[in-house]
């Protein structure tokens, strides 16, 4: 048995192995707290890396997602109103094919031209209120160029900054997504030959004779252009579902990305709190032992005092 007293090898044993104890206890309680098995850099800097990059990629696929539930919104509005548009020309439609019997009168056809020329403005109402955020959905004059019209929407629907896989672009006013019947350049009733302010194709004004309801002839033409415009507005609805159907589908991949992609996160990053709650037992009562075994290593030098007795 060592009889030296400066240095108490065993006390310093003890408190070393006191402290590493008390080390672990702490970065177990901390796991604890916060649910995470890496706190910090130094608990495993590879980890800690992908971790990092795994949430981001997560966090931009959940505003993705949010972006896509805006988008759809958006589509949603201006399907409201070309159902509303639908609606009023197949109105038209039936009042014009009335206003084509020639046992009506002047009277009764100038009665059926200040209606339809009610619903023509209500049309024109119609496109003018269609917008969002201050910006016209389908307000404008159709063509071939991408931006046709100035109405064109870009949404994000994916967390990359790819132009095709990323990106969908939703338009009505390009010819090559809602083709325009023949004369035909957008939505609003003078776009679609409906109305103008004179000549052959007037419904509005006073005047009966020369206007679209002039003859049953003239009501003959007017239906042929309320069929095309129902046309062109039935193309221009389908083209919304194949974009909501877009929308849908990639809702239904990003949600299933979003999930694998936070799963893979937390099997790195979080802790296993059963693991966690033994690990902190274990180191509970191995700090009480060593505790004990470092009171009785300071007192083993005082049995020296018994040799000066």
């Amino acid at each position: 048995m060592s009889t030296r007293i400066n240095t108490n090898i065993n006390a310093l044993n003890a408190l070393r192995s006191l402290t590493d104890i008390n080390n672990k206890m702490s970065i177990s309680q901390l796991r604890l707290a916060t649910g995470k098995r890496i706190n910090n850099s130094a608990d495993d800097a590879a980890g800690y890396t992908i971790a990092k990059k795994m949430n981001v990629r997560a966090e931009g696929l959940g505003q993705a997602l949010s972006n896509i539930g805006s988008a759809k919104n958006l589509v949603t509005v201006a399907e409201g109103h070309l159902n509303n548009v639908v609606d009023i020309l197949t109105q038209m439609k039936t009042k014009a094919t009335q206003a084509a019997d020639d046992s009506l009168g002047t009277a009764e056809r100038t009665a059926i031209k200040s209606e339809l020329a009610s619903l023509s403005n209500q049309i024109n109402l119609e496109v003018t209120q269609a917008t969002w955020n201050s910006k016209s959905i389908f307000n404008g004059t159709g063509s071939s160029n991408a931006t046709a019209g100035n109405v064109l929407f870009k949404f994000q629907i994916g967390a990359g900054n790819s132009s095709t896989n990323d990106l969908l672009q939703f338009n009505l006013l390009k010819t090559g997504n809602v083709s325009l019947e023949s004369g035909n350049t957008g939505f609003k009733s003078s776009q679609l030959r409906l109305d103008s302010t004179s000549g052959a194709t007037r419904l509005s004004g006073n005047t009966l004779a020369g206007s679209l309801l002039g003859s049953s002839a003239s009501s003959h033409v007017l239906m042929g252009r309320i069929d095309n415009a129902i046309a062109d507005v039935s193309e221009a609805l389908s083209y919304i579902g194949s974009v909501v159907n877009r929308l849908t589908y990639q809702e239904a991949s990003l949600t299933v990305a979003r999930t694998n992609t936070e799963a893979a996160r937390s099997r790195i990053e979080d802790a296993d709190m059963a693991f966690e709650q033994l690990q902190s037992t274990k180191f509970q009562i191995l700090q009480q032992t060593a505790s004990s075994m470092l009171a009785q290593a300071n007192s083993g030098p005082q049995s020296i005092l018994s040799l000066f007795r």
